[in-house]
């Protein structure tokens, strides 16, 4: 079954995650990924490990699926001269290199599209290519906090609190993603390529648009509210049984009329207040919400967080349990959507990681290994530019891959 993206090749020069995120839901989709790597070392995501060993980490193993590897060292003149070749036979050089990086090595845009005229070159930086902090490195810790996520998380008495998910990293990720397949749309009607940049701040600032409305309503940026809403009945973090620390389930209260009060109530085993008439007032659901949240807590106490989703969401009420790690990957709506897929690995053996979580119902993904440093070498420069096995055993000896 053909792929979205089959027939797109893509030179991969991004590393870590920003980048890497948004090549691998390339690869998801079909585009031909082949990921070019120094000789010996690699992407250094590569090693990134809180419990390092002689194998690629899962941190790399996670980003990287459905890719190739070739190595090739871009500081030689021959390295250069493969990696334009490439170049010549793609569509997409995407890379997340630091600032002036891809420059100095001689392969800017300036150079490439003199190489290939078609070809689109899709960058990610901290803060970009121009503007004040255009110059500044950034993992995303510093975009998280220069893009707003920071001050938007957090309780009222809390300094900026760090959100636990790599919104800096792979939610930029994300938008160089459509940046990329906006371009090569483009492209069909005026057959040239040309330069996406996507700032981490940016990106960040971008998903944090709906915090800052606060700002405009009022002149001044919104104070950090945690799990609920102040003054508002259900509506916050519960706790549910077992007691461990991820056992919680957050309820929504604050969508309009979405929520429908009597269902709560009912839902939760109070049908003396589904029936209270006064419930209907908000204004008197306010006056009680202490009352109304203690009921609702009772009920959850007794309740696992995934029981809560269930008989809360079966009664039409906002709810999700506070999943972790270990129960996203063994959750059978998880498992039903195919969002945690299988490989096996040629030194790790058998492993999950998440899927993709773009469906497509014309040609549906299919989870590939992530590649061996080098593991594609010798493929793609046979297959790609007709160099045999003599060639590489050359370029080898060169130390040129």
């Amino acid at each position: 079954m053909a792929k979205a993206l089959e027939g797109i090749r893509v030179v991969d020069l991004t590393q870590f995650e920003a980048g890497t995120s948004c090549t691998q839901l390339l690869a998801w989709l079909g585009a031909d990924v082949i990921k070019v790597e120094s000789p010996g070392s690699g992407d250094p995501g590569r090693t990134l490990s809180s419990v390092p060993d002689e194998f690629d980490s899962f941190y790399f193993l996670v980003l990287n699926s459905n890719k190739r590897s070739v190595t090739l060292d871009l500081k030689s003149e021959r390295g250069k001269e493969l990696f334009f070749d490439l170049v010549r036979e793609s569509d997409v050089v995407a890379e997340n290199l630091g600032p002036g990086t891809l420059e100095r090595l001689g392969l800017g845009y300036e150079v490439l599209k003199k190489v290939n005229p078609r070809i689109v070159l899709a960058q990610i930086k901290g803060f970009g290519t121009y503007g004040p902090y255009s110059e500044y490195k950034a993992f995303d810790p510093a975009a998280q906090a220069a893009g707003g996520a920071y001050c938007a998380t957090g309780f009222p008495d809390s300094p900026p609190t760090r959100p636990g998910i790599t919104i800096g990293d792979s939610g930029t990720g994300l938008h160089l993603g459509i940046g990329i397949l906006s371009a090569l749309m483009q492209r069909h009607v005026t057959g040239e390529g040309q330069k996406v940049e996507v700032s981490m701040q940016d990106a960040v600032m971008n998903l944090s648009r709906v915090w800052m409305r606060g700002y405009y309503e009022t002149g001044v940026s919104p104070a950090r509210i945690g799990n609920g809403t102040p003054g508002m009945p259900a509506s916050g973090l519960f706790p549910c049984k077992s007691g461990g620390p991820d056992d919680y389930a957050i309820v929504l209260s604050r969508v309009g009329d979405l929520l429908r009060w009597d269902a709560l109530f009912k839902a939760i085993g109070q049908e003396e207040m589904a029936g209270d008439p006064r419930m209907k007032d908000s204004k008197f659901r306010q006056e009680h919400a202490v009352e109304i949240n203690a009921a609702i807590e009772a009920r959850t106490r007794q309740r696992t967080k995934v029981d809560v989703m269930r008989e809360l969401g079966a009664a039409g009420v906002i709810v999700g349990a506070c999943m972790n790690a270990e129960d996203l990957h063994n959750d059978p709506h998880i498992e039903a959507r195919q969002m945690v897929l299988p490989f096996e690995h040629p030194q790790r053996g058998s492993i999950r990681t998440p899927g993709c979580p773009i469906k497509l119902s014309a040609s549906p993904v299919e989870e590939r290994c992530p590649p061996l440093l080098g593991e594609h070498t010798r493929e793609v420069l046979a297959e790609v530019l007709g160099l045999s096995d003599g060639d590489v055993d050359q370029l080898v000896e060169q130390r040129v891959v």
